[in-house]
């Protein structure tokens, strides 16, 4: 695999006489980490290259007439041997028509100048021509990219295709004290640069400070701008590394220019040197730095009292050096990234994963609950997402069953065919690399199929009881198996390998906790109630069915019975409403312990998500030992009991033993967090879905 990185024709890639398309390229390429795939192709009469994966393409002096289009033929010849999997293609849009031919659907582009200068996008149907048959747009600046989209209507159906890449530099630690009364201006030395204006201007300063001194690094053939003073110094052209040394005894750099600049090198390194900035308000130049001094009129009196207020004021002068040095980011390894990136996921939609932690574009369907309005915000689907995003992938999060709920009308009056066309709809416009379903009932065949035939990765999650002695067995067994066929991977909050029905690629999780939901710490604190328990008769319904029972209320009115000296706060049953959200998390603040009882009869691992709210809220949690978690957590973490009469002992045990109960609940709420947190299980979902070998071991994997 590689990637073919072609610069303009004629570009200079030598160490001495490199121009800003060549730095750029050199000094993302030594970062990269797809260096090693990297080749770069120019055309130049000059050697000394700067890198040794550059190479040369020799023209035929009788093609001069025609020599851009047969250098673009000849790089075409060369990367049709190759495994080529981008094209990179700088500063030279006319080129993309000839490679849009050969190589489609591989081409990136890299704007380094104003688009609207530039054969191949100066009008608004070439433009249109590279958003449709380029894959990226690169653009060095914010005001490069609003050029490009002069006049294009509706331009966010487009703005995903482009990146803002600024121009960068390497950072080096600056010692303010080294620093010299010198005033910079690096440049062609011509009107456009404001050369000109900066001659005029330094000459009175140099005049009026005899401390002060100005150098110029620079040449002009076209115009003959002349300045003469025994403290100017006009160096001529130098080499990068030159200027960046220079850089660090300068006090003020000046770049005063009057056109246009796309962006402006000169002011970003002098930035990174920690230099005070002059700059004009032309262009991109006030995106190289964001503390820089602007000129709101350049003209040679204007610029004369900036740097007299510098040069007055010391204090004045060496904040903005310092700001302008604390403020600098744009390094090589920031835009290395922005660029890698990039290249991460287009790769990954050709299929070829060269880093197992690449970032992701991951839909995620489930039920958010939007619209009961926060009650029942914490909850496992807002976990997993949570954990996804720190992991730091892209996260497109689509909640299914709101979805329907807004969209029933006579033409679909169950709403589901507006949930497949909405996914569709998300699909084309955020083109995801895994799809992950959380009890996402409603997605048909036909939607799942069409993930499979565009080569995206399917997962689904499942949390409710599948227990041949639980409740809605049947029900959940088909809930299951009606996807089991279509999806990469299955995770249950149950032991695969304990079920009556078989599954295929099915693994466990455990159910996860989150640093954002899990905020508690019950363990620090007399609590005013011994023991808590919540239930629901179904979270949607929000409040108690009349007529409705539970297995688990004949098992804790006993054990209320049994234990009438302990204080329990129950909620759900016994005409008490259950409780959400912020009410169930302060009722949930004053309880000392809790218990962890799920529907039906326990299997191997089954808890609801309950045991996260509890054990990671630093409450002491018993748990029935037929669950047979023991496997994970031991009894100093949580407390395991086997009957109703060990419970009612171990109740009144730890009510008494203020001390151990206290330092159980620690413990289990320490292990919750460390082993079982919603960013290890969403990365073991991802893992495994791809399958992807991973060198992190996880605590519930056997």
């Amino acid at each position: 695999m590689s990637i073919a990185i072609l610069l303009p024709f004629k570009e200079n890639y030598t160490s001495n006489q490199a121009g800003a398309v060549s730095l750029f390229i050199n000094d993302i390429d030594k970062k990269s980490k797809f260096r090693n795939n990297c080749k770069i192709y120019g055309s130049t009469n000059t050697k000394n290259f700067l890198s040794n994966n550059y190479i040369n393409i020799e023209i035929n002096k009788s093609y001069f007439k025609s020599s851009n289009i047969t250098y673009v033929k000849e790089f075409l010849k060369i990367i049709d041997k190759e495994k080529t999997r981008i094209i990179e293609v700088h500063n030279r849009p006319a080129y993309i028509k000839y490679i849009k031919k050969k190589f489609p659907n591989k081409i990136f582009f890299y704007f380094h100048n104003d688009p609207l200068s530039m054969d191949g996008s100066k009008s608004l149907k070439e433009r249109l021509f590279l958003l449709n048959n380029v894959d990226k747009i690169f653009f060095n600046s914010k005001w490069s990219q609003n050029r490009f989209f002069l006049n294009i209507k509706d331009p966010k159906l487009y703005i995903d295709k482009t990146i803002i890449c600024y121009q960068s530099t390497n950072r080096e630690n600056i010692n303010f004290r080294n620093k010299k009364k010198i005033i910079s201006f690096v440049g062609k030395l011509n009107t456009a640069k404001g050369y000109d204006v900066f001659g005029k201007s330094v000459i009175n300063i140099l005049n009026k400070y005899k401390d002060w001194n100005a150098v110029v690094i620079g040449d002009e053939r076209r115009e003959n701008i002349s300045f003469n003073h025994k403290k100017l110094k006009i160096l001529g052209f130098k080499s990068n590394k030159f200027i960046l040394n220079f850089l660090k005894k300068v006090s003020i750099a000046v770049v005063p220019s009057k056109w246009d600049e796309p962006f402006g090198r000169t002011s970003l390194e002098a930035a990174s040197r920690g230099c005070a900035v002059i700059i004009s308000n032309k262009g991109g130049l006030p995106e190289t730095s964001k503390s820089a001094i602007i000129l709101d009129e350049i003209n040679e009196k204007n610029l004369t009292n900036k740097l007299d207020k510098l040069i007055n004021n010391k204090n004045h002068l060496i904040k903005y050096q310092k700001l302008n040095f604390r403020d600098f980011y744009l390094t090589h390894e920031h835009v290395t990234e922005i660029i890698d990136n990039a290249r991460n996921l287009f790769l990954r939609r050709l299929n070829v994963v060269l880093n197992k932690d690449s970032i992701l574009k991951i839909m995620h369907i489930t039920n958010f609950n939007y619209r009961f309005n926060g009650r029942l915000h914490y909850n496992t689907g807002k976990r997993i997402n949570n954990g996804l995003l720190r992991l730091g992938h892209n996260v497109l999060a689509i909640s299914d069953r709101d979805l329907i709920h807004q969209n029933k009308s006579i033409k679909d009056l169950s709403g589901i065919k507006s949930l497949q066309s909405n996914i569709f709809e998300n699909y084309n416009n955020f083109r995801p690399d895994l799809v992950i379903l959380g009890h996402a009932d409603a997605i048909n065949e036909d939607t799942l199929n069409f993930f499979k035939k565009n080569d995206v990765k399917i997962a689904q999650w499942f949390l409710d009881p599948v227990s041949k002695y639980g409740p809605d067995f049947k029900n959940n067994k088909n809930r299951i198996l009606n996807k089991d066929k279509l999806v990469d991977a299955t995770f249950l909050t149950t032991d695969p390998n304990s079920l009556d029905f078989r599954l295929d690629n099915a693994y466990f999780i455990p159910n996860p906790c989150d640093q954002s939901f899990e905020i508690l710490e019950n363990y620090k604190h007399d609590c005013e109630n011994d023991v808590f328990f919540a239930m629901s008769h179904g979270v949607h319904r929000g409040q108690l069915k009349k007529g409705k029972k539970d297995n688990r209320e004949v098992f804790l009115n006993k054990l209320i019975k049994k234990n009438n000296q302990i204080k329990f706060d129950v909620y759900g049953m016994n005409n008490i409403q259950p409780i959400w959200s912020d009410k169930f998390l302060d009722c949930l603040s004053k309880s000392s312990m809790a218990l962890n009882l799920s529907r039906g009869r326990p299997i191997k691992y089954y808890s609801s998500d309950r045991i996260a709210q509890l054990v990671a809220n630093g409450l002491l949690t018993f748990v029935d030992e037929k669950t047979y978690l023991n496997d994970f957590f031991s009894d100093n973490e949580v407390v395991f009991y086997k009957n109703i009469d060990d419970l009612s002992y171990k109740i009144n045990k730890y009510k008494k033993d203020v001390t151990q109960r206290k330092k159980i609940a620690k413990k289990g709420k320490k292990f919750y967090f460390k082993y079982f947190n919603s960013t290890l299980v969403a990365d073991y979902i991802v893992k495994k879905t791809l399958n992807i070998k991973n060198t992190k071991s996880y605590l519930w994997e056997k």
